[in-house]
């Protein structure tokens, strides 16, 4: 069978590497088990990295570079194909979220999807102006059946207070999303703490992420309009879990974040 083809390398730096890796690979006559050796990964994962299906990572480049006496262009490349942006980034993170084993959530904004009901995310998405709603709304739900997985995913909230005096949809609507994050709250593999108004300035003031764990190690992703963007380098990553890490020192315990919830729910009427 045919390998697949490199994609183009003008769609993206991804891309741009994925080809470069195929190129200087078969320019030197090596198998793909030779540079699997060379990186110390499997054979099939080399197929994924020059299809563009997966990425590699800067011991991977590193070790390219040297061997093959590039001149850092690998390593080079990887540094800028992480500045730009990728228009798979939402895609690959939907797949990291659904094989974690833990995630991480700071939310300042809104509830977070796993654990949204479909009616609030209507709501966010029909204000978004986003197209096909119901169909978002569809996939955002999906994503949720990690929750059902055996075993779950370890999933560790932290929530600005801000998001839980946000009228989305109403009062009532309101009232039913806040029921059903407390719910969810008292799961095991849950965990929900709230950062009070009264914490004052932190670090979470920066914008909302989340840091995935699973068997690659960790990625962070952080969001923005039109799709966000995923951090796999180990460097960065560990700053936003050091920033996850204080933004937690401001959040209250969480028997008190569940009374806090209640007494807002109650305040509703």
């Amino acid at each position: 069978m045919l390998p697949k083809p490199s994609p183009d390398p003008k769609s993206s730096m991804w891309a741009w590497l994925a080809h470069d890796l195929r190129l200087y690979r078969t320019q030197r006559g090596l198998s793909g088990d030779a540079v699997a050796k060379l990186i110390n990964c499997a054979r099939s994962s080399i197929s994924r990295l020059e299809n563009g299906e997966a990425k590699l990572d800067e011991g991977q480049a590193a070790a390219l570079d040297e061997r093959w006496r590039t001149g850092g262009h690998f390593g080079t490349m990887l540094w800028y194909a992480r500045l730009g942006h990728d228009p798979n980034w939402f895609k690959q993170h939907v797949g990291l979220e659904s094989e974690a084993s833990v995630i991480k959530v700071y939310e300042a904004s809104v509830i977070p999807g796993l654990l949204q009901l479909p009616e609030y995310a209507h709501e966010l998405l029909t204000a978004g102006g986003e197209p096909n709603v119901e169909e978002l709304v569809a996939e955002r739900m999906a994503r949720q059946a990690i929750l059902e997985r055996d075993p779950p995913p370890l999933i560790l909230v932290l929530l600005s207070e801000n998001v839980l005096h946000w009228n989305i949809g109403g009062s009532e609507l309101m009232r039913k999303q806040l029921a059903h994050i407390l719910e969810m709250s008292q799961r095991t593999n849950i965990g929900l703490r709230i950062i009070p108004r009264s914490a004052g300035a932190h670090p979470g003031l920066d914008g909302s992420f989340k840091i995935m764990t699973g068997a690659g190690g960790d990625v962070a992703f952080t969001e923005s309009p039109g799709g966000g963007r995923l951090v796999p380098s180990t460097t960065e990553v560990r700053s936003y879990v050091t920033r996850y890490d204080r933004i937690g020192q401001k959040a209250l315990p969480e028997d008190q974040s569940r009374e806090l919830i209640i007494q807002i729910v109650e305040a509703m009427g």
